[in-house]
């Protein structure tokens, strides 16, 4: 099983994916440890692509599930491998709550899903990216081109109850 977990940033993609991972018994990859060097700081973009193909190399035969949208990460590799790709489209208010949730849980501290010495933060840089620069149309129709090419292995999620369902039918 290849799962790919694809969406706007404080959705639930890195939860999701743990859960799925430990329920499959499946290798995960969370893009963002992948992007991001201690201190926030971002790796090299081919250092960054040799990571990810090596990863899915590593487990062609196997399987995997593999949280974050990272475009230039073997974007078109990933979906068209992945047996099942879930797109968390959660509203940008909704997302904007869970990274506040988030941040009061981590506060200081590196979450697990993300490279080690970045500790948790909200900037403004941040927050636009939340509510508006990671939504632009490009994104949207990203998502969309995503629901209407695969549309035999894509589920949408907007909600955390939707998630909640989809948990349930998957037995996690």
């Amino acid at each position: 099983m290849k799962i790919a977990i694809l969406g706007y940033s404080g959705s639930g993609k890195s939860t999701l994916a743990q859960k799925l991972a430990a329920h499959h018994a499946l290798p995960v990859l969370h893009l963002d440890t992948v992007h991001h060097l201690p201190g926030w700081q971002v790796r090299d973009r081919e250092e960054s692509a040799k990571i990810v193909s090596d990863f899915l190399d590593a487990n062609a035969e196997g399987g995997w599930v593999i949280d974050g949208t990272y475009s230039k990460l073997s974007f078109e590799r990933r979906l068209e491998e992945a047996d099942l790709i879930l797109l968390l489209l959660f509203n940008r208010f909704r997302c904007l709550y869970r990274v506040c949730k988030r941040y009061h849980t981590y506060k200081g501290k590196s979450r697990p899903d993300m490279a080690e010495g970045c500790a948790e933060k909200i900037d403004g840089e941040f927050l636009r990216w939340i509510l508006w620069k990671g939504r632009t149309k490009l994104h949207r129709q990203r998502f969309r081109g995503i629901q209407t090419q695969y549309k035999d292995k894509v589920t949408v999620l907007k909600s955390q109850r939707q998630i909640d369902a989809f948990e349930r039918e998957c037995g996690l």
